[in-house]
């Protein structure tokens, strides 16, 4: 159980990480590798819409999905757009990516040595990392344009999809610690954080939802 409190910062944190741009054509959809297959269906349902020829599934596995997904996280949303009806022929993976970095930087040299140009990317995340994911793509790969776009859902309608709060809320303080320090380390391009959402996300690692913070330099 979580107090009143932190489910309104953590309803803070999720709300600073929507970007709420509209979905359009863009050169190729990226489906970045996670817990959460809702980023396969998203990235087909997008696919199936029109707004892309060509996927790229980016992910290898971390603690949160080597057992629930073995093969890999790029693999495992590949079988699921297979099965979803997305020709093989329009899904590219890319296995080894281990971060949000890795994904871009891969997934656009993966892109390159097919010689397939890419003018726009429409990047598809989790719901609580379509900021951070925004952020990084614009840093890693400035001359695409970047859409983001996730599952659209309620936090409390993705929490009880994932069945696990502690999880989601350790994600959402992990993925705000990195639009704080990340982009002194190069990793992203810096956003204007208001300090209502600084505020939510002190407090949020005061009453211990640190599991998802990184060592800063």
């Amino acid at each position: 159980m979580i107090s009143v409190q932190m489910w309104s910062d953590a309803q803070r944190l999720w709300d600073f990480q929507q970007m709420h741009h509209e979905p359009r054509p863009c050169s190729v959809g990226i489906g970045l590798g996670s817990h959460d297959l809702g980023v396969a269906n998203v990235t087909v349902d997008l696919y199936q819409r029109g707004m892309f020829p060509l996927i790229v599934f980016t992910g290898a596995t971390s603690r949160t999905t080597h057992d629930r997904m073995p093969r890999g996280e790029a693999e495992h949303y590949r079988e699921q757009a297979l099965e979803m009806g997305v020709p093989a022929s329009a899904i590219l993976v890319e296995p080894r990516a281990r971060n949000t970095g890795e994904n871009i930087n891969f997934s656009r040299a993966l892109l390159e040595d097919r010689r397939i140009d890419v003018s726009s990317v429409l990047l598809v995340s989790k719901p609580y990392e379509e900021r951070r994911a925004y952020a990084t793509a614009r840093k890693l790969w400035p001359a695409v344009d970047i859409i983001s776009a996730s599952t659209p859902m309620t936090l409390s309608e993705y929490v009880d999809s994932i069945k696990d709060l502690r999880l989601v809320l350790d994600m959402l303080v992990g993925a705000q610690q990195r639009l704080l320090i990340y982009p002194d380390q190069g990793f992203m391009i810096r956003q204007e954080v208001p300090e209502s959402v600084a505020a939510a996300y002190e407090r949020l690692c005061a009453e211990g939802f640190t599991s998802r913070l990184v060592s800063a330099p």
